[in-house]
């Protein structure tokens, strides 16, 4: 159902080097009683056959390890899709800063201040980290893990992480070209 969208932001994704190999994931939020996710150690821009999650209940065991982040932030947001993404530039600075604020125009105008949250990858802390962080937000970082960001549309959600590896690429040219 969703298949070819997936797969047309995965490729998205790869082209822009947000993720590589298997990693990251996306979802969409499916009315009121769950999402469908990409099925876990499959490629981004590949999506094949998707797995449905309820928002209760268990999870199918094939479903992305990072379900209980999508889970928590569709209980608790009015978001409706989700990517997850380990865009280079962006998990370095969230080594380095407690939070990002972009220093490049369209960074400023969008996300003008971006938080760094704590967790282990797949974990329940995690999911509650995220899914508070994005209760205000569309986009957030999780320390030397990766984004997630979230929006009406996968579409928007892409921008999102197209946009903050952007401004942490242009943080860390200045950065260089200062020293």
């Amino acid at each position: 159902m969703y298949s070819t969208e997936f797969e047309r932001i995965g490729k998205r994704l790869f082209a822009e080097h947000l993720v590589g190999g298997n990693f990251g994931n996306i979802s969409i939020r499916n009315g009121k009683e769950g999402f469908f996710i990409k099925r876990s150690g499959t490629f981004l821009d590949v999506a094949g056959e998707l797995v449905f999650v309820p928002l209760k209940g268990d999870a199918p065991p094939e479903a992305s390890s990072e379900y209980r982040v999508h889970r928590e932030v569709y209980r608790k947001t009015n978001h409706e899709a989700i990517v997850h993404a380990h865009p280079p530039h962006t998990i370095a600075a969230s080594l380095v800063m407690d939070e990002i604020v972009p220093e490049d125009s369209e960074g400023r105008m969008f996300c003008p201040k971006i938080p760094v949250v704590l967790g282990a990858p797949g974990s329940q802390e995690i999911a509650e980290n995220v899914t508070n962080a994005l209760s205000s937000s569309k986009l957030v970082i999780v320390r030397g893990h990766g984004t997630f960001a979230a929006g009406k549309t996968l579409d928007e959600a892409y921008v999102y992480t197209s946009l903050v590896e952007h401004s942490c690429r242009i943080i860390s040219l200045k950065w260089s070209l200062s020293s």
